[in-house]
């Protein structure tokens, strides 16, 4: 039988359990300002999960094809979006490229060298407008190279289409207030999680010999500390995940504190998610001091 590569992903197994269930409670009883704010925070995990799943396969042994290729069509009907999108925007593009030149979503590509609350909620739009045609460009090549796997990613177009028109049918209020807003309230996150993570840091490529010498710096990338990780994965130690990411997401603490903490600058590492978005977004309109400063030296940026 297939096994969890982790007992930590039994945290993973709990949201996605619990995000139908909350769901479909609602839809039955009605709505209720507690449990809808914590259907929007469940999307959030769904879509770490989504990603932690990408990287590395949540089951192992005998059966674990089957187990997460129905964990991928899981999170398909969860999120609201294919999952084998992840494969050509974030790991053949974003963890290659490193918020580098190359990287399609680049959050200096939009507008120049920006970290502001504008910039944050304009880049899931500005991100998805370049990403979709690497979608269907990656699409087309595998259907001629692999016309299974093809029919597996239009299976996952056809359970969430499916999913919506549905739900719409049975009653359209409570499909776009209990399924359709949480979904694209996760999706949102999804993508502006990129801005969080990347904006105003160095984007400049570095070597992997650079990146594998000790005293070479890695600011491409922006960490936060704090109640971010327990809850959602640690999706907040972005570095450690950058340079191990094939490690499972419970590894990444103690990468990020003995390996890879000292060598981001003071700067990039945050002490809590929520702390930054106060100081940097919200304060940083009307006091300047409080907003970041790019890494990046203007002529390296395009």
């Amino acid at each position: 039988m297939p096994r969890l590569r982790s007992w930590r992903d039994l945290q993973s197994l709990a949201y996605l359990a619990a995000l139908p269930l909350l769901v479909a409670w609602q839809w039955r009883h009605g709505g209720n300002l507690g449990l809808y704010a914590l259907t929007l925070f469940l999307t959030l995990g769904i879509g770490v999960i989504h990603h932690n799943h990408t990287h590395l396969r949540m089951w192992q042994g005998r059966h674990s094809r089957f187990a997460n290729r129905a964990t991928d069509y899981l999170l398909t009907l969860l999120q609201g979006h294919p999952t084998f999108v992840f494969w050509p925007a974030h790991v053949a593009n974003h963890h290659r490229h490193r918020h580098g030149p190359l990287d399609a979503a680049r959050t200096y590509r939009f507008g120049g060298d920006h970290n502001h609350l504008a910039g944050y909620l304009v880049h899931p739009l500005q991100a998805a407008w370049v990403l979709y045609p690497l979608f269907l460009r990656w699409l087309a090549e595998l259907r001629q190279r692999q016309p299974g796997a093809f029919w597996y990613c239009m299976g996952q177009y056809a359970l969430w289409l499916g999913s919506w028109g549905a739900l719409l049918a049975l009653d359209w209020q409570k499909a776009l207030l209990l399924v359709i807003a949480p979904q694209l309230h996760g999706l949102h996150w999804l993508l502006a999680t990129n801005y969080l993570q990347h904006a105003h840091a160095d984007g400049r490529p570095l070597t992997r010999a650079a990146r594998h010498t000790a005293g070479t710096v890695l600011n491409y990338s922006r960490n936060f500390e704090g109640l971010v990780n327990p809850l959602l994965f640690n999706i907040g130690l972005h570095t450690a995940h950058h340079e191990h990411p094939q490690a499972h997401w419970s590894e990444l603490t103690r990468l990020h504190r003995e390996r890879y903490r000292h060598r981001v600058d003071p700067r990039l590492n945050e002490r809590g998610l929520a702390p930054y978005m106060l100081r940097v977004f919200v304060l940083g309109l009307v006091h300047p001091p409080a907003r970041s400063r790019s890494l990046m030296p203007p002529d390296a940026i395009h």
